[in-house]
């Protein structure tokens, strides 16, 4: 078992939920995040509230499943982002688990 942890801006919530139901992931979760990127000092500085970045509407999605759907849910969203013509990629990452109950 391992955790897949995926990120995408709010824009792309339908499409990364498709993914994992294809992947036949059918248990997750979801959550409502911030994205930043770090942004040059100059641009903070022209900014009238420069101590507070503006983040972009963001998800974060995640599920306990096994290799087989995490290689099924990786090839769609690779898939997905080789047709992007911007830089917010969707993002995703697996890390193993030791233990579970």
């Amino acid at each position: 078992m391992k955790l897949v942890i995926v990120t995408s801006v709010e824009e792309y919530q339908k499409e990364v939920l498709d993914f994992f139901k294809s992947a036949n992931i059918e248990n997750l979760s979801t959550s409502d995040i911030d994205g930043y990127k770090n942004i040059a000092p100059v641009l903070l500085s022209s900014n009238w509230f420069s101590a507070e970045k503006a983040g972009n509407e963001s998800r974060l999605f995640f599920s306990f499943t096994d290799d087989e759907h995490i290689d099924l849910l990786f090839g769609l969203i690779q898939e997905f982002n080789k047709n992007l013509e911007t830089s917010n990629f969707v993002k995703a990452i697996v890390v193993p688990v030791e233990r579970y109950i």
